[in-house]
């Protein structure tokens, strides 16, 4: 068992990072050591320890953590697609966020990634039928992360929510791979019209804080909204849309706006991203 268990170390670097961080924060910070301890050290997997978390932030008077953990716990079994997204968004957070230097710190501290996780097990619950707890995960991110994304939205891997706050992500939206979005982000629909109606946000996209994108529209590959903007028209690839309503003002100004986070509208085409 112990061979297996070092096999499967080696192949998982990104917890094995965590594993030997979380080590050095309570080296560091001897008072943190319950929390570290109950959300790290105590686990043997990464999916382990993502279904604590989650189940610690969505347990409520209505459902237990116990009951929140063993649903996570078999989505992870179940779908390890969920697991490899996971991976993929702590890479992200760490990679573009200039205030995380760690990879403990997504699934410790940050909401968005947090708030990313529990949608994914939501997600998973809602297309194995199970409606109502995907909707009970729903209300209870909504509630404790100020993040509201409905159950069916499809979301892909390498996800940053910068700050997470204020976002509201509809029923038929689609958000592809790599994609960056910040703070009082709406992927809405524009009537109340029972079909689909919402964004389709291609990948390695970059939105900006406060920008409403409405109705059943693409958002080409590796394009920039800038903050602020109100978007009611398809975007083309690679390209900067900004304004009420958003226009197109150049180019995105690098090929990856959202891993160079550059909300520049005079970014240089050649700048690295």
């Amino acid at each position: 068992m112990a061979k297996i268990r070092t096999t499967l170390k080696e192949l998982d670097p990104v917890w094995s990072r965590i594993v030997s961080e979380a080590r050095e924060a309570v080296d560091a910070e001897p008072l943190l050591g319950g929390l570290v301890h109950a959300c790290i050290l105590h686990h043997a997997t990464l999916e382990d320890a993502l279904a604590y978390r989650i189940a610690q932030k969505l347990a409520s008077g209505d459902m237990s953590e116990q009951l929140i953990r063993e649903i996570a716990d078999q989505a992870y079994v179940s779908d390890p697609s969920l697991a490899e997204a996971a991976r993929a968004d702590i890479c992200a957070v760490y990679d573009r966020d200039p205030a995380c230097h760690r990879y403990i710190q997504p699934l410790l501290y940050f909401k968005g990634f947090q708030a990313t996780q529990a949608h994914r097990v939501s997600n998973w619950l809602w297309r194995e039928g199970r409606r109502d707890l995907a909707y009970f995960f729903q209300m209870r991110m909504s509630e404790q992360f100020s993040v509201d994304i409905h159950p069916a939205c499809r979301i892909g891997k390498g996800l940053f929510l910068d700050h997470a706050h204020a976002l509201v992500f509809g029923e038929t939206a689609v958000i592809g791979d790599n994609v960056s979005i910040l703070h009082d982000v709406t992927l809405g629909g524009t009537g109340k019209e029972d079909e689909d109606r919402h964004p389709k946000i291609g990948d390695g996209v970059l939105i900006g804080a406060g920008a409403k994108v409405l109705g059943n529209i693409r958002i080409g590959c590796c394009s920039r909204i800038a903050a602020g903007s109100v978007v009611l028209n398809e975007v083309p690839p690679a390209t900067t849309v900004a304004g009420v309503p958003a226009k197109v003002v150049g180019e995105a100004g690098c090929s990856q706006p959202s891993i160079s986070m550059n909300q520049l509208i005079g970014a240089r085409t050649g700048d690295q991203g």
